[in-house]
């Protein structure tokens, strides 16, 4: 029922606007045809079908369309232009100025879109657990149908509750670094290979207070649902459909981010990211979250030639490294990289290894984490780094969507002279959220022992 409705009030939308019935037919099928395209696509590349938040960031594309265009193949890309250029240029072309039939789609439009959202209630009530699944949902209701009722799933999520939570003082004048490293995976369990072994990863882990894998639901992509869990702290579960893209509604929940539990008094709480700020909003969710200071492209000189099209890890070591220099107070430095953002290209000689110039940039990462470990102890302060991979990549014959989608995480403790501060042994695997508390109990540790 879903799926009639939604084709013939997406047919009487046409209708109104062409005047013309086998146009708006032709319209409808080249829109479904275009869906099933690009939802095909994304899960051979990111290992989940397109999902409705993904809507929310078309205009992205056309700012950013290096980061989209590049998972298309070449006939891919043309069946798209052509067909959304043809679909214009028929509805132009063919179009009428006849009124009957321009009145008959208005009526289906508003008919069928009460229907609609009666049936998307029934079809949310009846069929769909907490958590929605867009593998299995797609599987179960077809992908439009799918699109439609996580939407109204997503509109009907209630707001949680503010957070409570005595805000923590800053009287250690402790420094809390985090860094979320773009692609960032352990090369020797991505490609089981042991001579792959990252130094810097193996040093943290070696001394960390907390060390294991990061459960990350997003594969290639979506890198705001980990920034999302590690500032916010709210797991998926908890989520809904609000899952898919947390930082829609993230706003609405500004009071459960890491920064805002730090007394603004007494803490300064920097966010570093040498990408456009307006991307995901984070423009106006991260001082909402808490931020004082939004560190972003401005403040990087753009990288050389030879150094790729994004800014180094090196360049934003040493941003961080410098804030971290000169924070009088208690300081927060939340940074996200960049560098190891795809497309990666092949390496020369593939029988060597298509994923070469990943792994380079692997360790690029792994030189910010041992200049971040052997600088910041320095500084005479307390101090925790969290260091932790966002997602893997999504290298086609490298690294595929599959059951495994981990990431390395480790959080290493210093005292103020320098020393490590002994853990909780062994490793523990977390989801992004469950970071969030383990960063927390570092702080409140912090601040109980300096």
């Amino acid at each position: 029922m879903v799926l009639v409705l939604a084709t013939l009030s997406t047919y009487g939308v046409l209708l109104t606007l062409t005047g013309v019935p086998i146009v708006s037919a032709a319209g409808v099928a080249t829109l479904a045809t275009g869906l099933s395209l690009i939802s095909n696509i994304k899960r051979r590349v990111l290992g989940e079908p397109l999902v409705f938040s993904d809507f929310a960031l078309m205009g992205a594309v056309f700012q950013y369309p290096q980061f989209y265009l590049s998972a298309l193949r070449l006939w891919q890309a043309m069946v798209l232009v052509v067909g959304l250029g043809g679909l214009v240029l028929t509805v132009v072309l063919l179009s009428n100025a006849a009124l009957a039939p321009r009145l008959v789609g208005a009526g289906l439009t508003f008919g069928t879109a009460a229907g609609l959202a009666l049936a998307l209630s029934g079809l949310r009530l009846a069929s769909f657990a907490a958590v929605p699944d867009p593998e299995v949902d797609v599987a179960r209701l077809g992908l439009v149908p799918c699109l439609l009722a996580h939407w109204h799933a997503w509109r009907a999520m209630p707001d949680p509750p503010p957070c409570e939570a005595t805000p923590i003082i800053g009287g250690a004048r402790q420094l809390v670094v985090i860094v979320q490293c773009e692609s960032f995976s352990d090369p020797a369990d991505l490609f089981g290979d042991a001579a792959l072994v990252l130094p810097g990863l193996e040093r943290a882990r070696a001394i960390a207070w907390e060390s294991g894998r990061l459960a990350v639901s997003g594969f290639g992509a979506y890198t705001m649902r980990t920034e999302y869990g590690v500032l916010f702290g709210l797991p998926e579960n908890r989520l809904g459909a609000r899952r898919f893209d947390p930082y829609l509604t993230a706003a609405r929940e500004a009071s459960w981010a890491l920064p805002n539990r730090l007394a603004p008094e007494s803490w300064d709480r920097w966010f570093v990211h040498p990408h456009d700020l307006r991307f995901y909003g984070r423009d106006r969710i991260m001082p909402q979250a808490g931020f004082d200071t939004l560190v972003g492209p401005e403040a990087f000189v753009p990288p050389a030639s030879g150094q790729g099209r994004y800014v180094t890890d090196a360049a934003i070591t040493d941003q961080i490294l410098d804030l971290a220099a000169h924070a009088p107070r208690a300081g927060l430095i939340y940074a996200v990289t960049i560098e190891n953002h795809g497309p990666w290209p092949a390496a020369a000689d593939a029988s060597v290894s298509l994923g070469a110039s990943y792994v380079e940039l692997l360790r690029h990462g792994d030189l910010m984490l041992i200049r971040l470990m052997a600088e910041l102890p320095r500084l005479g302060r307390p101090v925790t780094l969290c260091f932790f991979g966002d997602h893997r990549p999504s290298i086609p014959g490298v690294s595929e969507p599959g059951p495994d989608r981990h990431t390395p995480y480790v959080i290493v403790r210093f005292a103020a002279d320098g020393t490590p501060m002994p853990g909780r042994g062994g490793t523990r695997d977390l989801e992004p959220a469950a970071l969030h508390h383990a960063i927390l109990s570092a702080i409140h540790l912090g601040e109980a022992k300096g």
